[in-house]
């Protein structure tokens, strides 16, 4: 049988996903709010001119 409990302790995080964390974490990316945001503000700008 497993003993889930020794499993546990022999667990280590696999190294790739740690080094994609990071590099994803690490990155500005533009979600949609972002893209919406930008648009909002360009509209009010030709409406102003």
């Amino acid at each position: 049988m497993i003993n889930f409990e020794e499993e546990l302790k022999k667990f280590r995080p696999s190294l790739e996903v740690e080094d994609a964390e990071e590099s994803i974490y690490s990155q500005d990316l533009t979600d949609m709010a972002d893209l919406l945001v930008r648009m909002l503000q360009e509209v009010q700008e030709t409406e102003e001119q």
